[in-house]
Order: structure tokens, then sequence, then C-alpha cells
């Protein structure tokens, strides 16, 4: 995506799926997740090992998410992301998120053929920092 797609996919957004997504405080995704609450945005924690986090109950994969999620933001590394788009693309959510130092073409690739917004090494809050100056 480039700038001024971002920018209107994270101002338009209200639900985000963060696949990934750690009960740890001192995670990333944590944090970042933490931050996205903040903001304003709905979560949904996809993440089979736990049953909630940051007091959002926890989804076991993507084809559990309910239908109104806008952005799927992943933080699994880069060699899961095949399998995720594989789900992904099964699903309505528009925009596939994949945080920094993940990325994977293959993804990429079958993903966009399927009609998705897809953004790869790229943080998703540095991203919303830099273009939602509120």
């Amino acid at each position: 995506m480039n700038t001024e797609e971002r920018r209107k996919v994270l101002e338009n957004a209200k639900h985000i799926a963060v696949v990934g997504l750690s009960d740890k405080p001192h995670r990333t995704s944590y944090q970042i997740t933490e931050f996205l609450l903040k903001a304003g945005y709905e979560i949904t924690p996809v993440n089979p090992t736990v049953s909630e986090v940051l007091g959002k109950k926890s989804v076991d994969s993507i084809g559990d998410l309910p239908a109104s999620v806008d952005i799927i933001n992943v933080f699994r590394r880069s060699e899961y992301l095949p399998a995720l788009a594989e789900e992904a693309v099964k699903t309505d959510i528009p925009v596939f998120w994949a945080q920094l130092g993940v990325y994977d073409e293959e993804a990429e690739k079958l993903l966009k053929k399927h009609g998705k917004q897809v953004e790869m090494d790229s943080c998703i809050k540095v991203e919303h920092t830099m273009l939602l100056k509120n």
C-alpha cells in the first residue's frame, strides 16, 4: 500500500484482529495492541494458547474471527505467513498487515490475487503515529 492507502485504512478501520498477540506485557505484540486500544480500535486477539489478552477474549484462528474485523495484523514469523494468508483469503476481511520484519512474497501474491490490501514489514503503531496526527 502507498502512504495514502495506509492512512485511509488506519483512519477507517474500527476493528483489528491481532494474530500472535501475547499475554506477556514485555512483548511487542502486547505493547502495540495496548496502543491500538488506547487509539480507539476494537481488538480481537488470535492466539490458541491464551484465552484472553488485555481484557479481550481470544479466538483460535483467523477463521474464527467475526465479520466486523477490518484489519488482520500479524505478529508471527515470516514462515507462518503463507498459512495465515490461506486462512485470510477465506474471509471478507479486507486488509492483511504483517508487522516490521515479517514478509513473504508468496503470501503477498496470494492475498493480492484475492483482492486484499496488503502491508508487510511495517509497524502499524509507527504508521498510525506518523499518518494520523490527532
